[in-house]
């Protein structure tokens, strides 16, 4: 599951950095396994998916005798590999948006994707590519950089409002830098978030600060 924040322009080096790393998780993703890029839907508050499909497998490993690798490369280049590209390619455009519903996203995710009975105990990949920077009339990030503390989420209504089960999700955040006019500590910041998602019963993994700034 990819989750890519559109709220806000990425810079240029850090959209190659992006289109890169996803690329990678197209190529890379094992053969039956399902891959979801989403972003954000600003306007209710949700995610919305591009691309949603498991990988048919490329065929590598086939046999020469008894199948058709050529033909099966083929047809994972056409129903795999190339919408998917397209769908990243789509998702480093920005929304231009006034708020960034980054929690009201990452519920909506858990929700579709991580709730049913087949899905709650199987290994589970997140990746969010984002400023991480909630803006929200519930909870605003932008208009209090100097506390980033999680007490004071915790005492705004969108702690329950937002409040959901990641089953166990691994999260990797990509995490875009932003030149603000009153500065932000990221390592606070970061550390909010992995407190968030520990939480909310994920698995932080990393956060990993993209080149650039913007």
């Amino acid at each position: 599951m990819v989750l890519v924040d559109t709220s806000d322009d990425l810079p240029e080096i850090a959209q190659r950095q992006v289109l890169g790393l996803l690329d990678d998780q197209i190529t890379g993703l094992a053969a039956y396994h399902k891959l979801d890029i989403r972003v954000l839907d600003v306007v209710h508050g949700r995610s919305r998916s591009l691309f949603s499909k498991c990988n048919p497998g490329d065929g590598n490993g086939l046999s020469e005798w008894t199948d058709n690798p050529r033909l099966a490369r083929m047809r994972w280049i056409d129903s795999f590999r190339q919408p998917a590209s397209d769908a990243v390619k789509h998702s480093v455009v920005s929304a231009q948006a006034a708020s960034s519903p980054i929690m009201g996203a990452l519920q909506d995710i858990a929700v579709d994707e991580f709730s049913s009975s087949a899905a709650r105990d199987v290994e589970k990949t997140l990746i969010i590519v984002s400023d991480m920077l909630e803006n929200t009339r519930d909870y605003n990030q932008y208009q209090n950089l100097a506390d980033l503390s999680y007490q004071r989420f915790r005492q705004s209504q969108a702690y329950l409002k937002y409040r959901t089960d990641l089953h166990g999700a691994r999260v990797t955040i990509e995490y875009v830098q932003r030149m603000l006019p009153k500065g932000i500590d990221t390592v606070r910041h970061i550390e909010f978030w992995k407190e968030w998602i520990t939480d909310n019963r994920g698995t932080f993994e990393i956060a990993r600060r993209l080149q650039g700034a913007g």
